[in-house]
């Protein structure tokens, strides 16, 4: 006999649970507690299964018909009812966490192991700034090609060109992300290349030695931050990338021993770093220490402490001073090599100050502190010939012996 609705209303708890049928295999379950579920029993592949269909009254004895027939109807299909409501719902979550925002974020913390803490951070910043406030909630199933390169657009009408080319890389490679977790099946990043503006570039751009003592005058004017203007001395004086410098721990540093150790976690190269601080570069350190020592980070961001300096900051100082487009923080890298190399130092020497990955398979199997009594020597010489342009007098290169 069905049930009607005075009975389902009026059932009450009993010591032990008990059942109300309603026939069809729908019947509503009376626990001890007072909780009422409504739920069905079925045969399926010769197997015995129940599902549920929700609690009363929330769902009305009407509805758990409605749900019941809807059941049987699957059934006569030969769809087992309970897995094809599994399926539905995971289908609905999906859709609930498939923004872009969502899977870029996943994306990112798969990836995030496999780089320094710096670009992981980089890379993300450019997401929150650049992508996440235009197409982040957007499903990233809906997203048209159009729409993403509006987005890139705007960021090349500022003149970002290089690092909407790198963004839009990125991306490609959430795209490809959710196309093989199931979440898309487009990639409307990839056909973007030919429609942007593309960026003209010959690596970082650098100065040669003539041109550092004017470089030097013209930074020694500078009257913006003194802790942006130190982080740029220490940067030309031990040739580390600008993610490197602006992620600085005080931890990492000795200034017993005049030694930078880079952790594996922060080095682009996944290696650990020693970096010798020539009797200038140490200078610049302690004077940093004066002005940031009681934080963790050795260039903390202006706002917030517990953040790195900006990632513009350096190059920005190189913009306000006159070298816009002429030099970047990361130019004096090749600055340094060329002169070394110019000098005569060790080739490896060189490479591993720089934290390059070894090319050559013997040289490669060093440690990387193998080296460092001899590159202790080569910073040293290297400061010294540079605070010497500094000083408005262009040496000639001294042979080494």
């Amino acid at each position: 006999m069905k049930l009607n609705a005075r009975q389902v209303d009026t059932s009450k708890p009993r010591e032990k649970a008990y059942k109300l049928s309603d026939g069809a295999g729908l019947y509503l379950e009376v626990v001890p507690s007072g909780s009422r579920y409504w739920r069905m029993k079925y045969r399926f592949n010769g197997k015995e299964k129940r599902m549920a269909f929700g609690v009363y009254p929330t769902v009305t004895l009407a509805q758990a018909r409605a749900l019941r027939d809807e059941a049987k109807k699957k059934l006569a299909e030969g769809i087992d009812p309970s897995t094809a409501k599994k399926e539905e719902k995971l289908v609905r979550d999906v859709q609930l966490n498939n923004t872009f925002q969502s899977v870029a974020l996943e994306w990112h913390a798969t990836r995030a192991g496999r780089w320094s803490e710096g670009y992981a951070s980089d890379i993300l910043e450019a997401f929150k700034k650049d992508i996440f406030p235009f197409i982040g909630q957007q499903p990233i199933n809906e997203i048209k090609p159009l729409v993403l390169l509006n987005v890139l657009k705007r960021m090349e009408s500022r003149g970002a060109t290089e690092k909407a080319k790198k963004v839009r890389q990125r991306c490609s490679e959430v795209f490809r992300y959710a196309i093989v977790t199931g979440r898309a099946e487009y990639n409307p990043a990839a056909d973007l290349t030919s429609a942007m503006a593309g960026h003209e570039s010959n690596h970082y751009p650098f100065l040669t030695v003539e041109e550092l003592p004017d470089f030097f005058k013209a930074l020694s004017g500078y009257t913006g931050s003194p802790l942006v203007i130190l982080a740029a001395r220490l940067l030309i004086l031990t040739g580390v990338r600008t993610g490197e410098l602006r992620g600085a721990f005080w931890s990492e540093f000795d200034l017993d021993k005049a030694i930078w150790e880079i952790p594996i976690e922060r080095m682009k190269m996944k290696r650990p770093h020693l970096v010798p601080l020539s009797t200038y570069a140490l200078d610049v350190v302690k004077q940093i220490k004066v002005m940031t020592g009681q934080y963790p980070l050795v260039f903390p961001g202006r706002n917030d402490p517990r953040k790195t300096m900006s990632e513009a900051s350096i190059n920005q100082v190189f913009k306000r001073v006159g070298y816009t487009g002429k030099v970047t923080g990361h130019g004096f890298r090749h600055t340094m090599s060329t002169i070394l190399h110019e000098e005569g130092f060790n080739t490896a020497w060189i490479e591993t100050q720089l934290a390059h990955v070894d090319k050559n398979a013997i040289r490669g199997t060093y440690n990387h502190a193998q080296y460092l009594e001899g590159r202790r020597e080569m910073m040293q010489w290297y400061a010294d010939y540079i605070v010497s342009l500094a000083n408005s007098s262009l040496l000639p290169l001294s042979k080494k012996a």
